[in-house]
This record gives C-alpha cells, sequence and structure tokens, in this order.
C-alpha cells in the first residue's frame, strides 16, 4: 500500500533502545522505518517514537523477512514514493534470510545509499546486542553512557503477595511485558507514579525468603503514594546488589532498611 507522503529520507534498522548510535543515522533523515521483532527489548515497539523528533514507520519481521533484497528495496520505494536518500549503519543487511548487503542496497535504489561507521564508547561497541548484555550483567550506569540516558521499564501495578505491607515495606508490584529485564537484584531507582518522578528502590527477581515467586516490586522512598492503578515506570540508576535468601523476615527487614539508606546516598 502506497504510503501518501513527501519523505525524502529514512533511516532503516531495528532501533532497539534509541541509543547514541542510532542517533548517528537517525539526525540525518525525516523518518525511521523500524524493523519490529518479538520479544527481549530496550525499548519496545511503538514507544520508540517517544524518543525521536522523527515520524516512525513500522514494517513487521513476520511480513517482509519472505521479501528478496530487489523486492525489499521495491517495496521502500513504493511506500515512499519521494525518497532520495537512505541511511543505514555499516552491518546493515536485509531481505530474505539477510541475503541483502550495503552494495546490493546500492544497486537496487535508486538514490543516495549514506552508511555509518561504527560508533564506539571507548573500546565498547555501541550496538543493542552490547547493551543488552550490559542490562543482563546490572551494569546500568554503563548501559546509561551508551543509550544516553537512564534505562527504563514500564509495567501495569497488579496485586502482590500482601506481606510488604504488613511485615516489610510497602512496595508496587508490576507486571512486565517485551522488555529485557535488569541482572536480578536490587537496585537504586526512580519511578514514575501521576507524572512524577520519585526516588524508589526495586527489586527484581524471585522471592526467595518468601514465597519464591518472580517479582518486579518497587518501594517508593519515605512518601505514602497511596492507592496506584495503571502502568508505572521504572528507570535504574545503580546496583546495590544481589538477590539473595535470609533466614527470616526480621533479617530481610534489616537489610531492606540498609538497601534504602544506599538508595538515599546514591539517589
Amino acid at each position: 500500500m502506497k504510503l501518501n507522503n513527501s519523505i525524502k529520507s529514512v533511516a532503516i534498522g531495528s532501533f532497539d533502545g534509541i541509543h547514541k548510535g542510532h542517533r548517528t543515522l537517525i539526525d540525518q533523515v525525516e523518518a525511521m522505518v523500524i524493523i519490529e521483532r518479538n520479544g527481549g527489548y530496550i525499548t519496545p515497539g511503538y514507544k520508540r517514537k517517544y524518543f525521536v523528533n522523527q515520524v516512525c514507520f513500522f514494517y513487521h519481521l513476520e511480513n517482509i523477512k519472505s521479501l528478496t533484497a530487489k523486492k525489499f528495496v521495491e517495496k521502500l520505494e513504493e511506500d515512499f514514493p519521494k525518497l532520495e536518500r537512505i541511511v543505514v549503519g555499516y552491518d546493515f543487511g536485509f531481505g530474505y534470510k539477510k541475503e541483502g548487503n550495503i552494495t546490493l542496497l546500492k544497486e537496487f535504489f535508486n538514490g543516495e545509499v549514506v552508511v555509518i561507521n561504527e560508533v564506539k564508547l571507548g573500546e565498547i561497541s555501541i550496538h543493542s546486542r552490547t547493551i543488552k548484555k550490559h542490562i543482563q550483567n546490572g551494569e546500568v550506569k554503563l548501559v546509561k553512557d551508551l543509550l544516553g540516558r537512564f534505562y527504563c521499564i514500564e509495567g501495569k501495578v497488579i496485586a502482590g503477595q500482601g506481606l510488604g505491607k504488613k511485615e516489610l515495606v510497602p512496595t508496587l508490584n508490576l507486571k512486565v511485558y517485551d522488555y529485557e529485564l535488569p541482572k536480578h537484584g536490587v537496585y537504586a531507582t526512580r519511578t514514575k507514579i501521576r507524572g512524577e518522578w520519585l526516588n524508589s528502590v526495586t527489586f527484581l527477581g524471585h522471592r526467595v525468603t518468601t514465597d519464591g515467586s518472580f517479582a518486579v516490586e518497587s518501594y517508593v522512598l519515605n512518601q505514602d503514594i497511596g492507592v496506584v492503578k495503571g502502568s508505572v515506570k521504572i528507570e535504574f540508576h545503580a546496583y546495590i546488589r544481589e538477590n539473595q535468601k535470609f533466614k527470616g523476615l526480621d533479617s530481610l527487614k534489616l537489610q531492606i532498611q540498609r538497601d534504602i539508606a544506599c538508595a538515599i546516598d546514591i539517589l
């Protein structure tokens, strides 16, 4: 289906995370063609558009993966009839089984192809797969430097086990979909509730001291937030400690107070 637009320049890629490397492509174009895959995202789906000023168009992988390299370029030219310029990264591949490369893109496209070289932070390649590994390792300070912002997830508030409010500290329990979750443990964070960012401590992992279930739960520091419904966001500032099993609730409560003090110092 031909899009009724006058866009002359696009950047193409998955753009998962909209990191500093992506910015070098995005800053040169009017619009982004985002190749959408399934699950394990730094920034899922349409939420990418919140980090850019460009118009975002989504090509779902399931709908285009059978296209040859030539057919893929033909689709671009059909969808963007005024297209004059394509910007891609140095490792860009496209078409069925990624048969297409930059050489073929230049051959098939009747316009300018701009190729952006690898972007690094020191010796670290700024790439989505690299950033995911650092998220998985809990290296959220480094992730911030690679993304250009704090790593953030979003989740729906759900009912917890009820133990925190009664015996420990009251927490928001979240159901999180699609995001790449950081290493299990405790983090100094900020939690966005009703449009306001509040200092918090967040736990991710299995509640090994109590019921063993997996949880993402956030305690807002020294503030009564009342009943919260809908979705909230959490941004990760620093890793505090690993998940661990305690002998009982008293030991756990003591450690939580230490975590809170640590988070206050960090934030």
